[in-house]
């Protein structure tokens, strides 16, 4: 990596928080964001849902003609700009890239549409005529270009769960390309607002549940049956480090490595060797060792299979590391899906000031195929100081990915 590239301002809205002040508060806390929720035909399913002002940078015109994914990136985007304090006088927005990690894009929207059909005689003409823009795969990046004038290039990245990282990823190799200067990326996504999405997850038996909602997300405990489907949303304004000096940015951390492959072996059954693959592919494009890392984030969905067998990566990568803690943040939020990569890794920037790491929560008895040392779990862990963390983001399909930052 030629250039430096640095993160200079964090937009997100999550389950536990609006911004990533009240996020990582919520994190240290243990704080739980899942509800119970009703979803259609499927009554009440634990969930999470964000509460942000979708009409604090758009107006109610232009999000009924837009998607609530679109709404979330709008908000994501803007308040990062504002993070990063950007000079709107002399920002070339013809030189700003918007890269946002999705999941699924359209489902939603489609839903609706067929749904209100069915209500009114199967009457096609009043499906939408806003429905091709809406349901268009660039639709969350582009409405953000459109929100904020930015005429330089846009474009999702369809990568399933890994979509958060994904998204920050292309937008490192944008500025390294020389194709802009800076970027906004990271992930997006409104999955609760889909039936779907909760009945595909029901009938493959992944659907997490608990009485208690604010439980039913529990990655690595024994007593965990599945996914807690959540939305969310987290964008990065990355820069190089030259330009971040010459402005006198704030800089959260350097993104030093990434890596990015494919299982080839099965729709969804994660494969071990290619997440451990992964992750050393990240460690040596940043030039540093297992034993240099800090802070591991897992992917952890609470799924059975999936859970053994990211920690039996992870154990393969780090075993020898004795000051390598580990943890999760799905307990907190659930899964976010296109999302996930990027909130989880913002969850954790904090940690570089405030040497703090926070747990993974809802472990009532952890399961001893996820055993592992330096586990961080229940509870939040003092360090004297966090320098390097790494952050990994599976999905389906075998989309593995993982990136390390570093504290400047």
């Amino acid at each position: 990596m030629n250039k430096r590239i640095v993160i200079t301002g964090v937009g997100l809205t999550s389950p536990i928080g609006n911004n990533l002040q009240q996020m990582r508060t919520n994190l240290l806390d243990g704080k739980s964001g899942i509800t119970s929720n009703e979803i259609r035909y499927m009554g009440q399913r634990p969930a999470g849902l964000c509460d942000f002002d979708e009409f604090k940078y758009q107006k109610k015109k232009t999000r009924r003609r837009g998607t609530r994914a679109g709404s979330i990136a709008i908000y994501c985007a803007n308040e990062a700009v504002n993070d990063a304090k950007v000079d709107s006088d002399h920002w070339d927005k013809s030189r700003v890239g918007v890269f946002l990690g999705l999941t699924e894009h359209g489902n939603v929207e489609t839903e609706e549409e067929v749904y209100q059909m069915h209500q009114n005689d199967m009457d096609y003409n009043l499906w939408s005529i806003h429905h091709n823009p809406r349901t268009v795969a660039n639709s969350p990046a582009g409405e953000v270009t459109l929100n904020l004038g930015i005429s330089g290039p846009h474009f999702t990245v369809g990568s399933a769960c890994a979509g958060g990282n994904m998204g920050l990823i292309q937008g490192v190799q944008q500025i390294l390309l020389g194709e802009v200067d800076s970027a906004l990326c990271g992930g997006v996504s409104e999955s609760p607002a889909t039936f779907g999405i909760f009945a595909a997850f029901n009938a493959q038996g992944a659907l997490g549940s608990h009485d208690d909602p604010a439980k039913a997300s529990r990655p690595l405990c024994k007593t965990r049956n599945g996914i807690v489907i959540s939305e969310g949303g987290c964008v990065y304004h990355i820069e190089t480090l030259e330009s971040a000096e010459k402005r006198n940015a704030k800089i959260y951390g350097e993104i030093v490595g990434y890596a990015y492959n494919s299982d080839a072996t099965d729709f969804v059954l994660p494969n071990t060797q290619r997440q451990i693959e992964c992750m050393n592919m990240a460690l040596k494009r940043a030039n540093v060792s297992a034993q240099n890392i800090d802070i591991v984030n897992l992917h952890a969905t609470g799924t059975v299979m999936g859970d053994i067998n990211e920690v039996a990566a992870v154990k393969e990568v780090f075993g020898t590391s004795k000051q390598t803690a580990v943890n999760f943040t799905k307990g907190h939020i659930g899964h976010s899906m296109g999302a996930a990569g990027a909130l989880e890794l913002a969850g954790n920037l904090p940690s570089f000031e405030d040497g703090m790491i926070h747990p993974g929560i809802n472990v009532q008895e952890l399961d001893e195929k996820c055993a592992m040392d330096n586990l961080v779990i229940n509870k939040a862990k003092e360090t004297n100081n966090v320098n390097i963390i790494l952050n990994n983001s599976f999905g389906m399909l075998g989309i593995n990915s993982s990136v390390i930052i570093k504290k400047i």
